[in-house]
């Protein structure tokens, strides 16, 4: 026998002897998803059953269960309606935007005149209001253009860009240090 073979066998029996309780382990598991498995197999075939029988005892089936399985995440689509719909149907108090002027679909336009989406916040759409947050932070916020204001009536404003831009925010600083 050479040395190598020997310190082979060594080092595989070395291995062995450490792999044999995380064998030992798996093994155990394999044996509980067995089992596991039986469960779920009987649980869904009782499933019409406790469906049926349920009621006459007070046992009431999660909706969950009712619709199927889902994964983690956001709930469907129907479910996540009617949870929204509930706090404004309760009376609670509600969150967001004012309620918008009655128009054709309901919605009220954007107050900055010719853009035509509807308003996000205080009658301003999405963009025009992020507009109006950089010229409130900058102290640049033009006085027509008020919160809630009506729909286009409020004439648009064009920033300029680039090193136009860095010398209007730095004069706006200097403005806003001086006043």
């Amino acid at each position: 026998m050479s040395v190598d073979k020997a310190f082979r066998d060594m080092i595989r029996n070395e291995i062995e002897v450490q792999l044999k309780p995380l064998r030992d382990v798996v093994a155990r598991l394999e044996e509980g998803t067995a089992d596991l498995d039986a469960l779920r197999n009987v649980a869904e075939r009782l499933a019409p059953l406790a469906e049926v029988v349920g009621p006459l005892f007070g046992a009431q089936i999660p909706a969950a269960a009712k619709a199927g399985r889902r994964g983690p995440g956001r709930p469907a689509t129907a479910a996540r309606s009617t949870v929204t719909a509930a706090p404004a149907a309760a009376g609670g108090k509600r969150r967001g935007r004012k309620p918008a002027a009655a128009g054709a679909d309901g919605a009220r336009a954007c107050a900055i005149i010719g853009c035509g989406k509807p308003s996000r916040t205080k009658g301003y759409c999405a963009a025009h209001y992020q507009k109006l947050r950089m010229l409130e932070k900058t102290n640049r916020r033009p006085s027509d253009w008020k919160d809630y204001a009506d729909p286009d009536s409020v004439d648009d404003i064009k920033l300029p860009r680039g090193r136009a831009a860095s010398k209007a925010l730095a004069a706006a600083a200097q403005a806003g240090h001086a006043g």
